[in-house]
């Protein structure tokens, strides 16, 4: 009697891409309250290769993916995709341990954006990524953050995990391609996560097996890596990768709708304009045009 591997990606087609971006957009918020948690007990390598290590588990589980068979294009294609994986986590943890994260997140997004721009052929499509851009400024709160409390290593950590995040864009799209379901996901998460342990284990020590340090890993790895890597990568074989990006500044707004309703937090006036703005570019960049046929993330990925 022959096992069938459990469908990764059949549900997935059922619900249209955006709803799955969006999907992956809330978790993540949840994931990033619990690792602000995690990050004074095992520190930043500790929390990433926790994130990884333990997301690589649940994957391998789900997923079980062939190692066997596959092509030096393969093996390359999906070892660029663990190496942004690991690179973009230690980046943003990195940021977030020196600034703001309304400064941090802002910076990081700078990536994405630049993506979209770059990829984007429409005036409309550029009108969409400027409304973004400005919305993502008014909600983060970063123009009332003082200057002199600015980082310039935490700077160039949220810019380098930015350009991870762009790569993050294009590495899973061409990883989506090349595997089924959600196989090249758990392979790169296994790869990056065999990276980064020994280097968590480092900084940490034997903190990083305690209890409530694996507990508080396994619901970050959950929450900000399994359930949102997933839903991307399936969310980019049918979405062109500008509309993926213009759709990821909804996370501040998130963010910020989560500050109210979880915390009781007020919106400012210009933070409920950064939020319109956000939502406004999301709706303009969907309307812009239809895919047709074919077009979805790997032919706009093709010439990047």
């Amino acid at each position: 009697m022959t096992t069938e591997r459990p469908s990764s990606s059949g549900a997935g087609t059922l619900v249209p891409a955006p709803l799955l971006v969006l999907g992956g957009v809330v978790s993540v918020q949840f994931g990033g309250a619990l690792a602000a948690t995690l990050l004074p007990l095992v520190g930043v390598t500790g929390s990433v290769a926790l994130r990884l290590v333990l997301g690589a588990v649940v994957l391998l589980a789900w997923a079980r993916p062939s190692f066997r068979g596959r092509s030096r294009t393969d093996w390359l294609t999906v070892g660029a995709y663990a190496a942004v994986l690991g690179a973009m986590n230690l980046c943003f943890y990195g940021a977030l341990s020196r600034l703001p994260i309304g400064v941090a997140v802002t910076i990081e997004f700078v990536g994405p954006l630049v993506l979209s721009a770059v990829l984007s052929k429409q005036r409309r499509d550029l009108a969409a990524v400027c409304c973004a851009a400005i919305g993502v400024v008014l909600v983060s709160g970063a123009l009332g953050t003082d200057l002199a409390s600015l980082d310039l290593v935490g700077i160039g950590l949220g810019l380098a995990a930015g350009a991870c995040w762009a790569a993050y864009i294009i590495t899973s799209g061409r990883t989506g391609q090349r595997f089924p379901g959600l196989d090249g996901l758990a392979i790169a998460m296994v790869l990056s996560g065999a990276v980064v342990l020994p280097l968590g284990v480092f900084e940490a020590g034997t903190a990083v097996f305690s209890g409530e340090a694996l507990l508080k890993g396994a619901g970050i790895a959950v929450l900000s890596s399994v359930l949102p890597y997933s839903l991307e990568m399936i969310a980019l074989r049918r979405l062109p990768a500008n509309v993926f990006g213009i759709l990821l500044s909804l996370e501040p707004a998130v963010a910020a709708l989560a500050g109210l309703l979880v915390l009781g937090q007020r919106l400012s006036p210009d933070k409920l304009l950064g939020l319109a703005l956000v939502v406004g570019a999301s709706v303009i960049i969907l309307g812009a045009r239809r895919p047709g046929p074919g077009e979805h993330a790997e032919t706009a990925l093709r010439d990047v």
